[in-house]
Parts: C-alpha cells; sequence; structure tokens
C-alpha cells in the first residue's frame, strides 16, 4: 500500500499538480533518500518510453487510416499501387502536409531513443574517454617501484601480465578500495600502491560493469587496517559552482587537482553523474572527487574529448545504492561501514590532504600468461 501511495506522489510531482509546500517537502525527501531520487528518475523515463509508444501508435493509426481512404476512393490498388502517374503527383500534393508530419514525429522518435540510449552508456561514447592507466605507463610504474615482472622481489606471480590500471580509495577502514570496472578490464588480479611506494596484494571482491564500479580487498601482511577514514559520503546535492578537488594517479606520485561542479548531471543528461570543470588524465580513473569539506560527492570516470577541461563523476548516491545492494546480496561484503561523516571538515587544504592520500591508491590490474 505504502508503495502505491509512494508512486502516486511521483507521479503528482512530475506532472506538476503537488501543492507548492507538498513538493518543497517531497524534493527534500529526494535530496535525503537516493532510493526514492532513483524512483524518480526511473519514473520519469518510463513515462517518455509511454509517450514515445502512443505517438507511434498514433502515426500508424494516422497511416492506416490515410490507406483506408486511398483504397476506397481507387487512389491506390489492394496492392498498393497508384493508378496513373498524374494520380502521384496529384496525391502527393494533397497529403503532403500529414507525410511531412509523420517523417518529422518518426525522426523525433529516433532521435530520443538514440538521446537514451547515449544517456545510458556514456563511457562507450566516441566522444567519452575512459581515465585508465595504459599497460605501457604500468610497466614503467612498476621499474619505478623497483618491483619488476617475472623477479623475486615483486608481489606478484611470475606469470601475471599488465593489462592496465587507475586509482581507487577506501570505503572502509578494514581495506575495501572502491575503483572503477574499466580500470580491471581484462584482469583476474591486481595490487595497490599507497602514497609512500608500498606495494600491497589486493583481489577484486565485486564488480558492475553496468555502473562501471568496482570493489577491491587489500590482502597483504604489511596492510594496518585504519580505525576511521578521514573523510565522508555525501548523501545531498551539489550546487552549481562548488568547488571540489581530486586526488589520484595519473603520475607515479599522488598528484592533487581542482575545479568546479559546472553540471548536475553527466553527458546527454546521465543523472548518474556529475560533470566537472576539472581536469583530468589517464590514471585517475577510480579516484575520490570531494568537496571543500573533504565529503566524496562522486568517483571520477571519464572526460569529454572535445572539450578541454570537462571531466564526468559518478555521484556519491549512486555508490552508496549500489554498495547496499551488494551488502545485502553478498555476505562476504555485508561487513563494509561506507563512512558518511567527515573528519577533516573546517580544516585547510593542505591539512585536508595529508590525512586524505594515505587512503588513495594506484590501482595495478594484471592478468596470468
Amino acid at each position: 500500500m505504502e508503495d502505491i501511495i509512494l508512486l502516486q506522489a511521483i507521479e503528482r510531482y512530475l506532472d506538476g499538480t503537488m501543492l507548492p509546500a507538498e513538493r518543497t517537502y517531497f524534493e527534500q525527501l529526494l535530496k535525503n533518500t537516493p532510493e526514492i531520487d532513483q524512483m524518480v528518475v526511473e519514473h520519469n523515463m518510463f513515462l517518455h518510453h509511454l509517450d514515445l509508444y502512443a505517438d507511434q501508435r498514433n502515426m500508424i493509426s494516422g497511416l492506416h487510416e490515410i490507406h483506408s481512404k486511398l483504397l476506397e476512393r481507387g487512389d491506390i490498388s489492394e496492392g498498393g499501387e497508384l493508378s496513373t502517374k498524374g494520380r502521384v503527383i496529384q496525391l502527393y500534393n494533397k497529403y503532403k502536409k500529414v507525410t511531412l508530419i509523420a517523417a518529422c514525429v518518426g525522426g523525433a522518435i529516433a532521435l530520443l531513443i538514440s538521446g537514451l540510449a547515449l544517456s545510458l552508456t556514456p563511457a562507450n561514447n566516441s566522444q567519452i574517454q575512459e581515465l585508465k592507466r595504459e599497460v605501457e605507463t604500468v610497466k614503467r610504474n612498476q621499474q619505478y617501484q623497483g618491483a619488476k615482472l617475472n623477479e623475486v622481489d615483486s608481489k606478484l606471480p611470475k606469470d601475471a601480465i599488465v593489462t592496465g590500471g587507475g586509482s581507487g580509495f577506501l570505503i572502509d577502514p578494514k581495506g575495501y578500495i572502491l575503483t572503477n570496472v574499466h580500470v580491471l578490464k581484462g584482469s583476474s588480479f591486481a595490487n595497490v600502491i599507497n602514497s609512500k611506494h608500498i606495494e600491497l596484494n589486493a583481489r577484486i571482491v565485486y564488480r558492475d560493469e553496468d555502473h562501471d564500479l568496482a570493489v577491491l580487498k587489500i590482502d597483504d601482511q604489511d596492510f594496518k587496517p585504519l580505525k576511521i577514514l578521514p573523510y565522508g559520503f555525501r548523501k545531498s546535492d551539489l550546487e552549481l559552482g562548488e568547488e571540489v578537488f581530486t586526488l589520484g594517479y595519473p603520475r607515479n606520485d599522488i598528484t592533487y587537482n581542482k575545479g568546479d561542479l559546472s553540471a548536475r548531471t553527466g553527458f546527454n543528461g546521465d543523472t548518474t553523474r556529475w560533470q566537472l570543470e576539472m581536469n583530468a588524465n589517464p590514471g585517475n580513473s577510480g579516484g575520490p572527487v570531494m568537496d571543500k569539506n573533504g565529503e566524496v560527492i562522486g568517483i571520477l570516470s571519464t572526460r569529454e574529448k572535445q572539450a578541454e577541461g570537462v571531466a564526468f563523476a559518478i555521484k556519491s548516491r549512486s555508490i552508496l545504492k549500489l554498495i547496499n545492494e551488494v551488502k545485502d546480496n553478498d555476505s562476504t561484503l555485508e561487513h563494509i561501514k561506507v563512512p558518511l561523516k567527515s573528519n577533516v571538515k573546517g580544516l585547510e587544504r593542505a591539512s585536508q590532504i595529508k590525512q586524505i592520500e594515505s587512503c588513495v591508491y594506484l590501482v595495478q590490474a594484471f592478468n596470468k600468461k
């Protein structure tokens, strides 16, 4: 019964029939409840699909009606052929307007469907670049670390093959690291390196191709679990122009970069991502994006190829929703406790970074020969 009432409220919100006070309360509920906000997005998309279907049905019905009238008047035969060449010109002039309207409706439907498809798969679009590390970059970093493949001093197995890499950050003090799935593309295992260049073994415990998110677990005796993480995840919306910053590994050393929130949606209106005015480079994928209080607002994933300084980050509310779903369905991850409170709020940026950088890792992905 409660689901029906909630669905009715969502429909009234979308069609604009809510009273001002009720709408204000409902919008506050959306900010504080990612699950309901996602329901609104999905229901709005569902209604769009219904509208598209109705347009298609109306167009088909109109064409059938025209066809029937032409048959009754003898302008075409049952096979659909026109009686004379002169009649073709006459009928075209008479029904030109209807034909153009039908063509416009069909074209609009095609464009809308294409737009929806693009917004749902932004990482696959030719105008978007994933910010993973390429194989040669990872190999050079191994030499920098002094942990070369096929040598005894490396923690990697001798038959390891580099597949790529990127960045990642702790979401639980016990060693659970969040990164992007595309960072691990083609890999079966990984290792991570902290800001002090210490190499640690890690295992891949979860991948979600649809949301481009993955979870690693540090599995190394040299890792010392933390008591608490210095940052938390932000659940509320951001305002345009808010300053944000990121830490990651486009180089062998941890790198800081800052920017601003330039749009509340990602490429082609993707509601699961933020658009950032920020320079981002290969290797930044998987790095945390934070607000001025040191709260995680997203995870950096892609950038636009044709626009300088336009990057995209998966929203923190989408991350929280996914992790909660994973915990409910996978007993091996049920102990993850994602922090929601920042302990570096009010500190100067340099002091914030000093506490946060030890929780951000260089991720290297491998497969076996």
